[in-house]
């Protein structure tokens, strides 16, 4: 169905092409991922498929790309309409209507179809998706994972043959992306659809997949083959697979199910560590986690932010009982109760993961707490100020948020210019922003345009910006959408260095692998309500939603991360097993 005959592109202004070599057929009926580190290309492969690339991106794309016999460099994007349905990694720039059944319906009319069946297929994927109860809602009032789950409906009621989805679920909590990834393999089984995406949280979809192309690095050439043979290889993989890694098995497991049968002996080795734990010969383990300067944070960069901390009237400012004071806080965004009677409390250092189904009101609270939102009854203070009544500029020394948009921080032409004005903005030293933003993403040039970047890549560098003024609170809205494993693992480093300086970390997040890696405490909301908040350990362990890997293989005891595993069985990163290195910079723990 999809054939790539040894593709390159090479964009406008770069000497190197951006993928090259690319060589490999998805056959029709099947569901295809496409994985590999952040840069190396993913969505530049993806691109081609609808002809987006070079048609759109601009560019030269040498050697071959065939849709169903449509050669892409002859066929506009608009003639691929009927056959290629695409998701991209911005649900925003996908939209063109205002409300959710508009959307869903728009691409039909476009393709001239008959109002009968238009109905017909609206409903269905209103009922498939959950946004049955979204129908009359304006775009613009959604969460980030309500959007995405709009955006796959709009590509999903014309019945294209072929699905192309960059990042399909990174808005969506666990319980959706099944729900996604489950319609996804019904059109896959029972109408012959093929589906080629790119996705870096592999824990949610290699198990589904039926081939994997592995794209290992820039200019690399492609690895394709069975999911478990490929994963055995890959610089990125799931926990499940680094867990397998840590206990020598073979084959890798794909799934919990899997490495469930195979994990009583490993279960008896851990349970006889935590006995001596509990003893008090060691530290329990898959407690919180400990919050220390780890992960490759650089001499360079901690001397400038420890600089930068030194110097802060606001950090240097006697320290209150609590960074930030939420108490019996109500919102409302127009008709809907965003947030109902929430309390909370952060303390200095301490890292707080809200987590809850898409529109439970997580990113509503974060607006809170930033001054976005003004509350309808209640009471929020950050550092003894009125975030909404309190100027930007004083704000910005108290509480920074890195938004789920990060373009809605982005506005220079360069990379560099950005990191210039946020050195200006935050009155630091010149190059703290640029050395934040080269530990979180190197290889990134300073005359890149934000836009010719990743969602990933734009994410970091807007964390960086917000970091530079070095605020007390450190508020992150899904912080690692688009992030591959390896740029998850260096983000966790500097949050926990930050942590460990004292600042307060709350992040909005489904990714339930980075809330056992680094939080501290979990607060479940839904429905804009409180209904869990409690150590990590507790609260995840025992929901089935929000349990990372690690935890529901070896449950009941209470692992979270395959670190924890590795260090308790006393294995070194990168320590050589039968199956491969127990863990690499692009390791999911």
């Amino acid at each position: 169905m999809i054939r790539f005959e040894d593709v390159s592109v090479t964009y406008d202004g770069t000497a190197e092409p951006s993928v090259t070599g690319i060589d490999f057929e998805v056959p029709e009926g099947e569901l295809v991922l496409l994985a590999g580190p952040s840069g190396v290309g993913k969505s530049t492969v993806l691109g081609a498929v609808n002809g987006l690339v070079p048609h759109f991106t601009g560019g030269t794309l040498r050697g071959r790309v065939t849709v169903a016999g449509r050669d892409t460099r002859t066929h506009l994007p608009r003639e691929l309409a009927d056959l290629v349905g695409t998701v991209g990694q911005d649900p925003l720039a996908h939209f063109v209507t205002d409300t959710v059944e508009e959307e869903l319906a728009y691409g039909m009319e476009s393709l001239g179809l008959a109002p009968d069946v238009m109905r017909r297929r609206v409903e269905e994927t209103l009922d498939l998706l959950g946004l049955a109860d979204l129908r009359d809602r304006s775009i613009a009032t959604l969460s980030g994972g309500q959007r995405q789950r709009v955006a796959i409906g709009s590509v999903l009621t014309p019945h294209p043959s072929v699905l192309v989805l960059d990042e399909p679920t990174s808005a969506l909590d666990p319980a959706a992306a099944e729900e996604v990834l489950a319609v996804l393999l019904r059109l896959v089984h029972d109408l012959g659809t093929t589906v080629l995406l790119a996705e870096h949280r592999l824990e949610r979809v290699v198990q589904y997949a039926d081939r994997v192309v592995l794209l290992p690095g820039p200019g690399a050439a492609p690895v394709v083959g069975d999911p478990a043979e490929v994963m055995a290889v890959s610089p990125v993989y799931p926990p499940v697979v680094g867990l397998g890694r840590v206990a020598g098995w073979s084959p890798l497991p794909l799934t919990v199910r899997d490495a469930r049968r195979r994990a009583a002996g490993l279960r008896e080795r851990l349970g006889a560590r935590e006995e001596t734990a509990r003893s008090g010969a060691a530290p329990p383990a898959g407690t919180v986690p400990e919050v220390r300067p780890a992960g490759p944070v650089p001499r360079a960069a901690r001397r400038l932010l420890r600089r930068r901390a030194a110097v802060d009237p606001v950090r240097a400012a006697p320290a209150a009982s609590w960074v930030a004071e939420v108490r019996a806080l109500a919102v409302r965004r127009g008709r809907v109760r965003a947030l109902r009677h929430v309390d909370l409390t952060v303390s200095p250092g301490e890292t707080v993961a809200l987590m809850g189904r898409n529109g439970a009101g997580k990113s509503t609270l974060l607006g809170a707490l930033v001054g976005l939102v003004e509350p309808a009854a209640g009471s929020v203070r950050v550092g003894g100020a009125v975030p909404h009544r309190t100027t930007p500029r004083d704000l910005v020394r108290r509480v920074g948020l890195v938004p789920q948009e990060p373009r809605d921080l982005l506005y220079a032409d360069t990379v560099a210019a950005e990191c210039r004005a946020a050195d200006r903005d935050a009155d630091a030293e010149p190059g703290t922003c640029r050395a934040l933003l080269a530990e979180l993403l190197p290889g990134v040039g300073d005359g890149t345009h934000p836009r010719d970047l990743s969602e990933g890549q734009r994410l970091t560098l807007a964390l960086a910006v917000v970091l530079t003024a070095r605020p007390p609170l450190l508020l992150l809205d899904e912080p690692t959408r688009g992030l591959d494993y390896a740029a998850k693992t260096r983000l966790v480093g500097l949050l926990r260095t930050l942590a460990a300086e004292g600042h307060a970390i709350v992040l909005a997040t489904h990714d339930v692998e980075l809330t056992a890696e680094l939080a501290h405490r979990v607060v479940l909301l839904a429905d804009g309500e409180v209904i869990a908040d409690g150590p990590t350990a507790e609260v995840v362990v025992s929901s089935p939603s929000f349990a990372p890997q690690v935890a529901k293989i070896l449950a009941p005891q209470h692992w979270l991360t395959v670190t924890q595993v590795r260090d308790a069985l006393g294995q070194r990163p990168g320590a050589a097993g039968p199956t491969g290195p127990v863990e690499s910079a692009g390791a999911a723990s």
